[in-house]
């Protein structure tokens, strides 16, 4: 059983405190506001990233100074990292940003160091961040499913010509497919395309199935 002494609380609301929430909440706003939301403009995960972040900051803070286990906030920083939601899919792109933002906060509530130096330390990981995702480290390749009624194209032999027609009706530069599924009852083909981002177009997101573009409807 934890005893917290009477003077506990009043030891954890200190400077040092207030700094490390400072870096904290900054470092998650430039991850959130300007790494992950003008890329993927999801505000559903913009408050997910701040709740996770802020509540294991404070978690670990606390249990920290009343000398609990680190393996018990290790415990807790593996749960919150594989938690999935059942009403919607994660990519592994939103996983890894929810990853990112409790590293963050564990850094900042347990790291041992000068606040300049947890400044760099995070700066570091936000810097890294943005590269990675950005398109000077790799093109963004983006993914849209496509459901296709020229069934007769997906031949193997066809596929120079399935192309070009997927690039002419769509107008993306469309460079690699494959075949997802096909209905031979509806004469259809669900296709998944694959695309580089250009500049200044929007960031795509998977389309599901049950949501792919209809391109049997164009005349």
């Amino acid at each position: 059983m934890i005893e917290m002494e009477p003077t506990t609380l009043t030891n954890i609301f200190t400077l040092d405190f207030g700094i490390r929430t400072l870096i904290n909440l900054t470092a998650i706003t430039i991850l959130v506001r300007f790494l992950y939301y003008p890329t993927y403009k999801n505000s559903d995960f913009v408050f997910s990233y701040f709740l996770f972040n802020f509540i294991v900051f404070i978690l670990t803070i606390f249990l920290h100074n009343v000398e609990v286990s680190m393996g018990l906030t290790f415990g807790l920083f593996a749960i919150f990292s594989m938690l999935r939601y059942r009403t919607e899919s994660i990519s592994i792109k939103e996983m890894t940003y929810l990853f990112v933002s409790i590293a963050i906060a564990m850094l900042c509530a347990i790291i041992k160091t000068t606040p300049l130096g947890l400044s760099l330390i995070i700066s570091g990981i936000l810097a890294l961040t943005w590269f990675i995702d950005s398109n000077f480290f790799l093109k963004k390749e983006i993914r849209r499913t496509i459901l296709y009624e020229k069934i007769d194209l997906i031949k193997p032999e066809n596929q120079e010509v399935l192309l070009r027609d997927l690039q002419k009706r769509t107008g993306l530069n469309i460079h690699r497919f494959y075949v997802q599924k096909i209905d031979f009852l509806r004469d259809t083909a669900v296709l998944k395309v694959f695309f580089y981002e250009q500049p200044g177009q929007q960031n795509g997101v998977e389309i599901e199935e049950e949501q792919a573009v209809n391109l049997s409807s164009e005349n």
